[in-house]
């Protein structure tokens, strides 16, 4: 009788070292096929352009109640060439041709520069609407347009960042959109464009344009960034562009998305990192996070990011727990209770009863 319960011990513990090498593996999938990941790109610093919402170097032209949050500039042309305000109004500070303009234009030529010359993760050309991207840097060697949607997903990351390098002009249809999803921040998208960008009725626009020539808004348009003209002007009618701020995250990927070479390490971020990687923006309450007490350490702590990994381990855990008591003692103690007569023995199941 004692040998035919003895090796069940022994198949608990197969079980999880077999369930706990799958969890690994599904955790090492995951996070190689995470897009962005090669050729990652890095946030371009503005320097002193970054409290710009508008900066050119021709001149500013506004038609209507265009409404700019964060400051204006122009250089090296004066004055003069702000026009239209009011009736548009700007919540910052206005340079034209003063010290603060002049070094704006020059941090801004350094992170056009920087923009242009990030190692590429993808091409693409044509048309970018109905498209959904990860971070990365994407290249197309001449004109760009935007019809429809193009979403833009972090997978749960807030420092994710997003780079297109544009040869010549970009060019938004009417109402058009840029979608941010899971996580992306509106601070970290940049759009380096060799000549100029030209945003359609009612577009809504994300992410900081570094135009070399111009940027012309039509009526209604709008930035959630900014437009920084290095050469030529910006152009206003009856638009809104705020300045981003952005949240950034110091825990190492607790909070974020899975990030190569790091996991959560307690359960609480673990169950948080499960629900940010839904590459669907519909919020779901996150799985239980339960594991094996014979389980491995390393096990437990890789197994909560990607969200093929979350399911693996609670459904895991779930048919250990549904063999009763004895899968929450160790097999070892269980196995000497038995040999000794000094504990308990849990008792047969039914079916060998009969």
């Amino acid at each position: 009788m004692r040998d035919r319960y003895s090796a069940t011990p022994h198949r608990h513990r197969f079980g999880a070292r077999v369930c706990g090498g799958l969890v690994v593996s599904l955790v090492v999938a995951a996070v190689s096929f995470v897009p962005g990941r090669v050729n990652a790109a890095t946030a371009v610093g503005l320097g002193t352009a970054d409290s710009y919402a508008v900066l050119a170097g021709q001149g500013v032209t506004n038609t209507g109640p265009s409404t700019i949050s964060g400051d204006l500039g122009v250089s090296p042309a004066g004055p003069a060439s702000v026009t239209g305000f009011p009736p548009g109004t700007v919540s910052g500070a206005i340079h034209a041709a003063d010290a603060a303009a002049l070094q704006a234009q020059s941090d801004l030529t350094i992170a056009y520069n920087n923009a242009a010359g990030q190692p590429m993760t993808a091409s693409v050309a044509g048309d970018l609407g109905g498209l959904a991207l990860g971070p990365g840097v994407y290249k197309a060697a001449s004109s760009i347009g935007l019809t429809g949607t193009l979403t833009l997903d972090a997978h749960g990351d807030p420092n994710a960042v997003f780079i297109f390098q544009i040869g010549s002009t970009l060019t938004t249809a009417s109402s058009s959109r840029v979608l941010l999803i899971n996580g992306a921040q509106p601070c970290n998208v940049f759009w380096q464009v060799g000549s100029s960008a030209t945003l359609g009725t009612a577009t809504t626009f994300v992410g900081n344009i570094l135009a070399l020539t111009s940027i012309s808004l039509t009526t209604s348009a709008t930035i959630n960034g900014r437009a920084l003209a290095r050469n030529g002007s910006v152009t206003l009618d009856t638009n809104t562009i705020t300045r981003p701020t952005c949240q950034t995250s110091t825990t190492g990927g607790a909070t974020g998305g899975p990030t190569t070479g790091s996991a959560p390490s307690n359960p609480a971020a673990s169950a948080r990192a499960c629900a940010s990687s839904r590459a669907s923006p519909i919020t779901e309450e996150p799985l239980p996070l339960i594991t094996a007490p014979s389980a491995p350490d390393s096990i437990r702590r890789r197994a909560a990011s990607p969200i093929s990994g979350c399911r693996a381990a609670t459904g895991r855990s779930r048919s250990l727990n549904r063999r009763g008591p004895s899968s929450s003692a160790s097999p070892a103690v269980a196995a000497a209770s038995r040999r000794s007569g000094s504990g308990p023995v849990p008792a047969p199941s039914s079916s060998h009863q009969r």
